[in-house]
């Protein structure tokens, strides 16, 4: 699949940055592609390269032009990303426990009547899926993920909402999402976690990583207020499954 994405391009992002763009929608093909290229930067980095930044379709670059000009970058960026994928390792899973409705997830009854189904549905489809960790952004720990279910899928709000709660488990368009923090949001709320996939004083600060398999699992509120208590004092309340 990823042999028939075509090669990446090179876009020029500001004076000191550039963006390989593997592919110009969301793709797990060349997710992959990106994600690669990423951990084969970190493995033998380039001169001159400050940083690196991997989404869905592209890896930022940030470099030192007094070091490597763009020409030089962009030539040792595009042999790089040529060549074939190395073999696949085995990714973390974890399974990550979610209250769904209510006040914990106040747009379900709203999916479910804009899908023509029932709340219970909308669950079952959702803790049902597999998801993977294509990349973490836009505030700490939110976790865009892939393997949405089709039926799932549908547009954004049109009017977001200026604050939604730490945890959120939300959907939009195609995409699946964690979100760590409490942040502005135009998805429709499905439930919350307790788990703190960001945690500044916690080792390690970051629990999910792009690559990542997620899985999701009902519980009740009352459930949720426990986790939540403990997720507080910093343990790891999501379950790493390595079977």
């Amino acid at each position: 699949m990823a042999a028939t994405l075509p090669p990446p391009r090179l876009l020029p992002s500001g004076d000191s940055a550039v963006t390989v763009e593997f592919s110009r929608t969301i793709d797990d093909a060349a997710n992959e592609r990106v994600l690669a290229l990423d951990k084969a930067l970190a493995a033998h980095p380039i001169e001159g390269i400050s940083e690196t930044i991997p989404t869905y379709r592209s890896l930022l670059v940030h470099y030192d032009p007094g070091k490597i000009g763009f020409d030089a970058l962009g030539e040792k960026l595009l042999a790089i990303a040529s060549r074939p994928l190395p073999p696949t390792t085995k990714a973390r899973r974890w399974r990550i426990p979610v209250a769904y409705g209510g006040e914990h997830g106040i747009d379900l009854e709203d999916v479910a009547k804009a899908l023509n189904t029932t709340p219970d549905d909308i669950v079952a489809r959702h803790a049902g899926g597999d998801y993977r960790v294509a990349m973490i952004g836009f505030t700490p720990g939110w976790s865009y993920l892939s393997g949405l279910d089709k039926s799932l899928h549908m547009s954004r709000r049109e009017s977001p909402r200026l604050f939604t709660p730490a945890g959120t488990i939300s959907i939009g368009g195609i995409q699946a999402g964690i979100q760590c923090l409490a942040a502005p949001s135009g998805w429709h709320l499905l439930g919350r976690t307790p788990v703190r996939t960001y945690q500044l004083h916690r080792n390690p600060t970051f629990l999910t990583e792009p690559g990542d398999r997620v899985t999701f699992f009902a519980i009740d509120h009352k459930t949720f207020e426990e986790l939540d208590r403990a997720a507080e004092a910093g343990e790891i309340i999501a379950e790493r499954v390595d079977a």
